[in-house]
């Protein structure tokens, strides 16, 4: 087969989502990269994919009140510039650390030079800040915010809302696919950040030991040093 950016693409076959391959102990953090990646690209997009919801229906709802009802205008910019956000957020995740993935998952012997490490360190911290602006947002907007319909008094607008085929509440803090979204995005940034970290120690790792744990580079008959004992505390290394 085909071999892109030295990666031999035959090694992309489906037996290696067995998770006896997918958490073995012969790389280095291997079982906790793949919990961890798939963790933060898991609660991004599901956080992504319920501001999503709750978007549409924000759209919808205004889309109906100012065709049907000439002069009315409906103002939910705030959520909806928060949720496209947070879409744009939830891909970038995943793209990264899907990335990270899918690569330790089908490639995990490959060798990267030390301007791909610079890279992968520089776009994951970058989606971490990302995360963490989006999930801010998205929870001061949801907490603080309404829609606001202008050319009617309170009981058009309510009027305006019973009529319309979408009924997204006017508080978005009493919205459930904008609460979903926001509870998702703080676990998903930790997630992040934490996928952030392992990948730097995966990298530090690789850098003196290649890709392989203490027990795989036993298992390749290499000679491991004991962990060193230093007054009575053993100062170990992570056998991953």
């Amino acid at each position: 087969m085909a071999v892109i950016w030295g990666l031999d693409l035959k090694e992309i076959q489906w037996s290696k989502f067995k998770s006896s391959y997918m958490f073995n102990r012969i790389y280095h953090l291997r079982r906790t990269k793949m919990i961890v990646y798939q963790l933060a690209m898991i609660l991004c997009v599901c956080s992504e994919s319920t501001g999503t919801a709750a978007l549409s229906d924000y759209v919808d709802q205004q889309n109906y009140i100012e065709h049907h009802h000439p002069g009315v205008s409906v103002h939910n910019n705030d959520f909806i510039g928060a949720a496209s956000y947070n879409i744009f957020v939830g891909v970038a995740v995943a793209t990264i650390f899907g990335a990270a993935f899918f690569f330790d998952l089908f490639w995990p012997e490959r060798h990267e030079s030390k301007s791909v490490h610079l890279a992968w360190k520089i776009c994951s911290v970058i989606v971490s800040i990302m995360m963490l602006s989006s999930a801010l947002t998205m929870t001061v907007i949801t907490a603080t915010s309404s829609v606001k319909v202008h050319g009617t008094d309170a009981a058009g607008a309510r009027k305006f809302w019973s009529e319309s085929s979408k009924k997204p509440s006017f508080l978005y803090r009493t919205n459930p696919k904008a609460i979903a979204s926001v509870v998702l995005a703080w676990p998903g940034w930790v997630a992040t950040v934490a996928s952030t970290l392992i990948l730097f120690a995966s990298h530090k790792h690789d850098d003196v030991h290649g890709p392989k744990s203490n027990y795989g580079r036993e298992m390749d008959g290499e000679k491991v040093p004991e962990p060193e004992t230093t007054g009575g505390l053993h100062n170990t290394t992570l056998r991953e």
